[in-house]
């Protein structure tokens, strides 16, 4: 059973940065990995994407520009920069891990999930 733990959430005014982590129990190396976020009363959201070679990302529109993924699969983990942040961008975040040769943004595509971050951006 795959464990990922994220850390690095937090509150922050707007305006602020952040930087998230994501430490997964095995090696990750051949996964794509993704970071998704859920508020309050809202359906969980993919907010940036990265492949297994981490030679490709995705972004929605909502957060292009200001997030960035990246991962070190010599330490298991994924990061989360996100700078300008907003207080729309409160929410829960969770790393996730694509089932394998799996791709996008649908969430059941994703096998594996952390227990997830808070992050508050106050206005």
């Amino acid at each position: 059973q795959v464990q990922l733990v994220e850390s690095g959430g937090g509150l922050v005014q707007a305006g602020g940065s952040l930087r998230l982590s994501c430490l997964a129990s095995e090696r990750t190396g051949i996964y794509s990995m993704a970071w998704f976020r859920q508020a309050p009363g809202k359906e969980r959201e993919f907010v940036a994407g990265i492949n297994w070679s981490g030679g490709s990302t995705d972004y929605p529109e909502s957060v292009k520009g200001r997030f960035t993924i990246s991962r070190d699969d010599d330490k298991n983990t994924v990061y989360l920069e996100m700078n300008s942040l907003n207080p729309e961008d409160t929410a829960v975040y969770y790393c996730a891990r694509q089932r394998f040769g799996r791709s996008g943004r649908d969430r059941s595509s994703y096998d594996y999930w952390g227990q997830g971050t808070q992050v508050t951006v106050s206005s």
